[in-house]
């Protein structure tokens, strides 16, 4: 292994060493002009000077670039989904379970009945519902003879059924329908009554 010291043309301010021999790559064979010689850049150069490194530097080439980025893709791609799935609205459903009671009051001018009707509302969400407004209305021959609104029925948890108790008001003032429920010739008076 031989020294030589000495200065080169290329920068005949700063002196530069060559180390020749066994083992030596032509990378430190070079001279390192931002250092001076020592390895170390000084502090008021650190902005001024450039670092050149190999286009096949390991350093450049990650090993595992192409599994890190397909790993947060299916994590993303699996929050997406699961956010979807628990927040994606459902419906509510509403089943009639039974009509509870029928009371029928007879007035000189009308039929009033009263019914009541139990009902099942299901939420299938995974968040609580509040029912804002609850409508239902009653048909006679496809005519609307009476109708009730409930509001802010109340709040159904996730994932759960409640049953509630409905009655309607249905005040029958049609001539015909009046004449056929108060007919004494009739003994069973058959009426068919559709809740929506």
């Amino acid at each position: 292994m031989s020294l030589d010291c000495g200065r080169k043309q290329e920068y005949p301010q700063r002196p530069s060493c060559e180390v020749k021999g066994h083992g030596t790559t032509g990378a430190q064979q070079r001279d390192r002009s931002g250092s001076q010689g020592t390895g170390r850049i000084p502090r008021g150069q650190q902005d001024q000077l450039l670092a050149v490194i190999p286009c096949n530097d390991v350093r450049l080439q990650p090993r595992r670039t192409k599994l890190y980025v397909c790993i947060s893709m299916v994590i993303c791609l699996l929050l997406c989904c699961l956010i979807l799935f628990f927040f994606f609205p459902r419906s509510v459903t509403l089943t009639p379970v039974s009509v509870l009671s029928v009371m029928v009051y007879f007035t000189p001018n009308s039929v009033d009945m009263q019914v009541t009707n139990l009902i099942n509302i299901t939420n299938e969400n995974f968040v609580p519902v509040q029912i804002a407004d609850f409508t239902m209305q009653g048909l006679v021959d496809e005519t609307v003879v009476g109708h009730t609104k409930i509001s802010n029925m109340t709040a159904i948890p996730s994932r759960s059924r409640k049953s509630y108790t409905v009655q309607i008001d249905l005040p029958l003032e049609d001539k015909g329908l009046n004449n056929y429920c108060k007919s004494t010739t009739i003994k069973i008076h058959t009426l068919f009554l559709k809740l929506q």
